[in-house]
């Protein structure tokens, strides 16, 4: 899967055009669901946010997650490759993701666990996929995977998807700008179903 070199600088833009279509979509509710829904988990229905930079694990996360849950899991990436599509086209993405929220609304509704691994890179992303799901009276879980800029780029480069590859110029720009969850931020969300799961995701 090839794509113009030129728009390797425009991919964090391109994630900031996602998320904020996402946003738009999400954040119609208000932190009084948020608050009202800590007193009545009482369904199966749950939501879960991998969030990380390119490299961390994710899909290794998300898919060890996936059996073990029988959750349904949304990857953008793999829907756009499915279909032939540049993974660096933002218009694209931001139209998948919001599909694919979409029908993991639906899902909540139905009583199922989804996972959405879209990186989740900013705070208010993430925000607003934790209050659109606990409106519909789902337990919302994060899973973050920090790692060390030296993983990271070993992983990316061993892994060799992206054409062009992926500099470590680039890759230290988006750690600057990805906004990694603080204890603060990951106390508003539930317990996870399968503990320590983040650290056995490489196993």
């Amino acid at each position: 899967m090839g794509f113009d070199g030129a728009r390797h600088s425009g991919y964090f833009s391109g994630l900031r055009t996602a998320e904020a279509f996402r946003v738009n979509r999400v954040s119609r509710s208000t932190a009084v669901a948020d608050n009202s829904y800590m007193e009545r988990r009482e369904g199966s229905a749950r939501l879960i946010i991998v969030c990380g930079l390119p490299g961390s694990g994710k899909t290794t996360l998300a898919r060890r997650l996936e059996s073990e849950l029988h959750a349904v899991r949304f990857c953008p990436d793999e829907w756009m490759e499915a279909l032939s599509l540049d993974i660096y086209d933002e218009d694209r993405r931001a139209r998948i993701e919001a599909l694919q929220w979409k029908l993991a609304q639906r899902l909540l509704t139905l009583g199922l666990v989804v996972i959405v691994e879209w990186g989740t890179w900013g705070r208010s992303e993430r925000a607003a996929l934790r209050v659109g799901a606990r409106a519909l009276g789902a337990a919302v879980e994060l899973h973050s995977l920090p790692e060390s800029e030296d993983v990271l780029f070993e992983r990316i480069r061993q892994r060799d998807r992206e054409s062009p590859p992926i500099d470590r110029a680039e890759l230290s720009q988006w750690i600057e700008i990805f906004q990694a969850p603080d204890a603060e931020e990951i106390a508003l969300f539930d317990e996870p179903l399968i503990r320590n799961a983040d650290r056995r995701k490489n196993e």
